[in-house]
């Protein structure tokens, strides 16, 4: 009787361990490369190491954490192949979000669409990257919503937190040029996306991931991994 009321508190936990946990990584709280301690994690959240373990296992199929048997567990850092990988999903994905958008007609993504490109444009104007950065990430979360296919946004989520994007965007961002290049990309998918042009809008936005990927890999280290990230989103 007991062990059977101890599940269901078992699994909350596991779960808020999960989702937390997500959260540092995704958001860069915690750094690509850092030892995460399923001691101290089991302190941290109040709950034996069984709950923190199945969720570290959970991040690990989603390819945040990397354990390593008999050594620990790492939070990924992903080499210059696996984010062109990445990215090369990502194109696909959002070409098909945006032709798939192109064919619904007004829907109230567009109109969310042109806010976030007018708060863009300020933001551009303002030289507030750090505000571009999340407008950005607004304007691809807007484009795969008014896609209205679930599974592709089911998809394009586990990738994104793959990409742990908010810190890849920033390095993105922070070659000379790219903030307003990008904006006018966007701008241009929309007017095609408007317009119902299918075709040409996923061609556009497809170009446009290319060209985000091209400036991610220019700022990354030649090794590929995410130390100094940090400075470049600064």
């Amino acid at each position: 009787m007991n062990r059977a009321k101890s599940e269901p508190k078992n699994g909350s936990m596991q779960a808020t361990v999960i989702a937390e946990m997500r959260r540092r990584i995704i958001s860069g709280d915690v750094e690509p490369g850092a030892s995460l301690s399923e001691a101290a994690l089991a302190e941290e959240f109040g709950v034996s190491r069984t709950p923190v373990r199945e969720a570290l296992k959970q991040l690990q199929t989603e390819g945040l954490v990397e354990i390593r048997p008999r050594v620990g567990t790492f939070v990924t850092v992903p080499s210059r192949r696996e984010i062109t990988e990445l990215f090369e999903m990502k194109e696909l994905m959002e070409g098909a979000a945006a032709r798939l958008l192109a064919q619904r007609g007004r829907v109230p993504e567009i109109d969310a669409l042109q806010r976030n490109l007018r708060e863009a444009d300020e933001a551009v104007e303002q030289d507030d990257r750090e505000r571009y950065a999340a407008l950005v990430q607004e304007f691809h979360d807007l484009l795969i919503a008014g896609s209205d296919n679930s599974k592709l946004q089911a998809h394009y989520q586990v990738l994104m937190n793959q990409l742990a994007y908010s810190r890849l965007v920033n390095t993105s961002l922070s070659q000379p040029g790219r903030v307003s290049q990008s904006d006018r990309e966007h701008r241009l998918v929309l007017e095609l996306i408007m317009e119902k042009d299918g075709d040409s809008a996923e061609r556009i936005m497809r170009e446009h991931v290319r060209a985000s990927r091209r400036a991610l890999l220019v700022g990354l280290p030649i090794d590929g991994r995410h130390e100094g990230f940090g400075e470049a989103s600064s």
